[in-house]
């Protein structure tokens, strides 16, 4: 099916760069193995991930996203990009990491916003630009930030990662939407040649299950690639239990 696509989409989520090394997320004890610090508190990914934090105790609040800009930053993406590369992939994830963008992919749909862009917390205006050379020097025993934090460049305010959070209604969503009316277009103009990837992509936040099942409706040429979470829905596509780093390796050795 891969081998015959007219185009292919990969839409990814968080198994994608689980797969690079970062950190599994998934329920309270993933969350926590990650970050120790947080289950001292008692306090969950959903909770963290909160806008509130960036007004009420925004050296809290960067604590966990200046890490995470490091950690991304430092992180390098696996082998399976190189053969989706190769295969002239486009993208749409979930993921914020930037993965997709530091393997050389230009055409990435990124629907939750991307850590490497900022914006004001308030916000003052809709005004997103790039945390390139930002830095953020966080206490790895609190995980709270050490001052100066990021700010933006109109107000002087606290600024933030220009990330779609839990209960999030400030986020500035414009670059986003317009990654998403880029892609619905080429999906437009591809049409019925169209192949859909589904790489480590859970139910526990469906959207990209969603997205994937969507753009693969009127074919049912869906691949859903989930180690735990393989099932399709009325058969249409097909299930791999695998890992997607696994399921990569295995099609870049089919295809030589």
């Amino acid at each position: 099916m891969v081998s015959g696509a007219g185009a292919l989409l990969v839409c990814a989520g968080a198994g994608m760069g689980v797969d690079s090394g970062l950190p599994d997320f998934r329920g309270h004890a993933g969350f926590w193995r990650a970050y120790p610090p947080y289950e001292r508190l008692g306090l969950g990914f959903e909770e963290i991930a909160d806008p509130v934090h960036f007004a009420r105790d925004p050296e809290f609040a960067w604590g966990f996203y200046g890490h995470r800009l490091a950690l991304y930053r430092a992180t390098v993406p696996h082998a399976g990009f190189a053969v989706l590369r190769r295969l002239g992939a486009r993208a749409f994830t979930s993921n914020v990491d930037g993965q997709f963008q530091l393997a050389g992919f230009a055409g990435v749909a990124e629907v939750h916003g991307s850590i490497h862009h900022l914006q004001c917390q308030e916000p003052c205006s809709d005004d997103v630009w790039s945390a390139d050379g930002v830095v953020v020097e966080v206490d790895p025993e609190t995980m709270r930030a050490v001052s100066p934090l990021p700010t933006c460049p109109r107000c002087g305010g606290v600024a933030r990662p220009n990330i779609l959070m839990f209960g999030d209604s400030s986020w500035v969503g414009h670059r986003t939407g317009a990654q998403l009316a880029e892609l619905a277009q080429w999906r437009r103009e591809v049409g019925a040649g169209l192949v859909v990837l589904e790489l480590g992509a859970g139910t526990a936040v469906p959207t990209v299950r969603r997205y994937a099942e969507l753009s693969s409706a009127a074919t049912g040429a869906l691949v859903r690639v989930n180690p735990r979470e393989a099932d399709v829905r009325h058969g249409r596509g097909i299930a791999v239990p695998e890992t997607a780093l696994e399921f990569l390796d295995r099609l870049a050795g089919a295809a030589g």
